[in-house]
């Protein structure tokens, strides 16, 4: 077995600062997961995102979420009304995976963000953001309830073009029959909604001032959503990987417009981002690079280089919250132990239960060079095809900066728990979350 260098993580005030002296100066750390469902995952990455905003400056939480439902949580913590508590702020949240963002481990969280939040001064609050691009018709309710506010005439202007989705119902309906010849593309009626959007901004700012601002951002950035979502819907029934590359552009443009709204005020756009591995860690060290996948992660590197930092998660066992397919209901699911020849089951053989790798020291760059199997449960879990359906080629010496093991883990807990989920696992291994 290689030898590794490694930080325990022992729940104490000082875990992680190895990994603050690796970040450095560094605006943007990206953190991983290594499921979409696994309690320590969601921990962890908050206790490190605490740090970071409290002890590095960072003001802004991007997540692997659709831009309005996250920024419903971005106003409740900064201070609007319209939400009476972090539960209220996460039903925005209705989408499959309702788990992935409504589970104890993120309400939490909100609810510190939002505490830190009346603590500081207006130039020290942090917001919340979504950088993914499935809220197509949330997107387009939004677009014209802000130009119903700033622009009447414009709002229906933006009605007539976005009424070509009417009758579809879904994005991946609409995707379906464009690709097959059933019905015409909406594509030019949401460029030109997008277009006189960005051309009028000036002037809804000069009419409405300043404090404006951001919402007119909002509302471009739903826009853009739009325009992206319905690429992606009809790539969907193509090219699997110019459909996945659609998307991780997107998220990244995202990032980086969001990064430029902040410093536009002297905002230092130091932002934390959550999202999966799969996102996360440079595809360009891993067999979805060799596929010609592009990820977020190799994005930010391409575009702020030598100020990001990647960091993921593994586990070798435990429980998972998932489900077995699509749209299908939460489970609680037993992970079977990692595969002989992984990451994970190299990492099992420290009989360390939870570490932190710095992937920039020497001895384990050196160890890790070589390609292993590394594991990623989405939101479908399959243990019965394992191998196949959640494992993939990765050199973790180049993926990562740095990476964070925990060994044996457990199911994030739903804010809505249904019985296929309590059943899930025996009560006495599963103890009640603090």
């Amino acid at each position: 077995m290689p030898q590794l260098d490694i930080e325990p993580i022992s729940g104490a005030a000082g875990d992680f600062d190895g990994l603050l002296d690796l970040i450095g100066e560094a605006t943007v750390v990206l953190i991983g997961e290594a499921s979409h469902g696994t309690h320590e995952f969601y921990r962890e990455r908050a206790r490190l995102t605490r740090r970071l905003v409290e002890e590095k400056g960072f003001r802004g939480v991007a997540v692997e979420a659709d831009w309005p439902d996250a920024y419903r949580v971005n106003r409740y913590v900064l201070g609007a009304p319209e939400d009476a508590d972090a539960e209220e702020a996460l039903r925005g949240f209705r989408r499959f995976p309702t788990w992935m963002w409504r589970n104890a481990e993120v309400l939490d969280f909100v609810g510190w963000l939002k505490t830190h939040n009346e603590r500081c001064g207006p130039a020290d609050r942090v917001g919340f953001y979504g950088l993914d691009l499935y809220s197509l018709y949330t997107s387009i309710a939004e677009v014209i309830a802000y130009l119903e506010r700033v622009d009447p005439p414009a709002a229906d202007r933006a009605r007539e073009r976005y009424a070509c989705f009417e009758h579809f119902g879904g994005g991946q309906t609409y995707g379906r029959e464009v690709s097959l010849g059933i019905s015409d593309s909406c594509r030019r009626g949401v460029v030109d909604q997008l277009i006189e959007l960005q051309r009028q901004s000036d002037s809804y700012l000069r009419r409405d001032g300043i404090a404006a601002e951001d919402e007119q951002f909002y509302a471009e950035q739903n826009a853009r959503l739009v325009a992206s979502a319905e690429e992606y819907y009809r790539s969907m029934f193509g090219d699997p990987t110019s459909s996945w590359n659609l998307r991780d552009r997107h998220m990244a443009d995202t990032l980086a417009r969001l990064s430029g709204h902040m410093t536009r005020h002297g905002d230092p756009g130091k932002i934390v981002v959550w999202e999966h591995n799969s996102h996360v860690g440079d595809a360009r060290m891993t067999e979805m690079g060799r596929r010609g996948e592009l990820n977020v992660g190799q994005l930010a590197r391409e575009r702020w280089p030598g100020e990001v930092v990647l960091i993921g998660f593994t586990t070798y066992s435990g429980t998972v919250t998932a489900a077995s397919a699509w749209d299908a209901p939460a489970e609680r699911m037993r992970v079977r132990p990692a595969l002989p020849d992984s990451h994970e089951a190299l990492f099992h053989e420290t009989s360390e239960p939870r570490f932190v790798l710095d992937l920039s020291r020497p001895e384990n760059a050196e160890a890790l060079a070589q390609p292993r199997l590394e594991r990623a449960i989405g939101v479908i879990y399959r243990p019965e095809s394992e191998r196949a359906s959640h494992y993939f080629s990765a050199r973790l010496a180049g993926q990562f900066d740095a990476v964070i093991h925990i060994d044996e883990t457990r199911a994030v807990e739903p804010l809505e728990r249904m019985s296929g989920w309590e059943l899930g696992e025996p009560p006495e291994t599963y103890p009640t979350a603090l």
